[in-house]
């Protein structure tokens, strides 16, 4: 595999129209999930990705793997949980810009992963592990079995992608902090958006972030800014590359989108500029469609895109 994500999906129910949820008494159905945004999005872009997880053996979770699977991600490595549930949650649109999450997850299958499960040569022959904020979030047991996943990926030379993902929801401030950046300290890369850089670093300075971060370890440090564009940091090099203007219909999975592409960038050997700008502009197509990953492009409109695309104008 070039690419091993770890963590919990859900079928996710969006109501079908704009407004207050309570409203609404017609629902669509898709599969969402951090992990399997990225692993999906890698895939349509030509690459090898594993994805594991734990589903209930119920019907949401055959749902779960019939999709994932046939975005042509790996499912082997998900369990099937006889006695516990798939995750559910409701995405309610009051506007464009104003969207609200509700979790129905507690005591979900994928929340008693455990280290134990994990399979170390699977993992260790990939070329990145990546990982997100929320699974250490969801159970005392998904912490370790993140904490474990990495120690292998370290152990076997493998890089740790990390998104701080960060979800309020789940966890209090200070448990949130202490534990993100614990992982951030064992991470090869970390790509908080600014917001989540200043909630972890007590900072509002994008250069302190970048800089503070690269001090605790990792290699390669990213701050997104949505409203401009995404800072890279190196122990070499430090620059920005900014955002491609687009018509935004739904914000949630922008930062899955560039996670897909700056990761397809350095498996396919660009610059981190490159890979940077690659990965903005997968952000920036994830958002001009309802859903997830139903915006994730195939190689071809990627790069159609980017060489087409005029900054200064709206792409409609």
């Amino acid at each position: 595999m070039d690419v091993i994500t770890l963590g919990e999906s859900m079928v996710l129910f969006t109501p079908d129209s704009m407004g207050l949820m309570r409203h609404s008494s017609s629902f669509t159905r898709k599969v969402a999930g951090a992990e399997s945004n990225v692993a999906i999005g890698l895939s349509r872009l030509g690459h090898q990705v594993g994805w594991i997880s734990k589903v209930g053996k119920d019907e949401f979770g055959k749902t779960i793997l019939s999709f994932i699977r046939g975005e042509g991600v790996d499912t082997s490595h998900v369990i099937e949980d006889e006695t516990r549930p798939t995750g559910v949650f409701f995405k309610e649109l009051t506007s464009a810009h104003n969207v609200q999450i509700y979790y129905y997850r507690n005591h979900s299958a994928a929340s008693y992963m455990k280290p134990e499960e994990l399979n170390e040569e699977y993992i260790g022959n990939s070329k990145f592990l990546h990982i997100t904020g929320i699974t250490p979030a969801l159970s005392t047991d998904c912490y370790s079995t993140v904490m474990t996943a990495i120690e292998i990926a370290k152990s076997r030379g493998v890089k740790v992608s990390f998104d701080p993902n960060i979800r309020k929801k789940l966890w209090s401030d200070k448990k949130a902090k202490e534990t993100l950046l614990e992982i951030a300290c064992k991470s090869d890369i970390v790509m908080p958006s600014v917001s989540e850089a200043q909630f972890l670093l007590e900072t509002n300075d994008i250069q302190k972030q970048g800089d503070s971060l690269l001090n605790k370890g990792p290699s390669i440090v990213i701050i997104k800014n949505s409203s401009k564009g995404t800072y890279y940091f190196t122990n070499t090099e430090k620059g920005f590359t900014q955002n491609f203007s687009v018509e935004e219909v739904d914000p949630v999975g922008a930062g899955d989108a560039f996670a897909a592409g700056f990761l397809s960038g350095l498996l396919n050997k660009f610059s981190i500029k490159k890979a940077v700008e690659r990965g903005n502009a997968m952000g920036a197509l994830a958002v001009t469609v309802s859903g997830d990953v139903e915006g994730l492009p195939e190689e071809e409109q990627l790069n159609y895109f980017i060489s087409n695309s005029n900054k200064d104008d709206i792409i409609r």
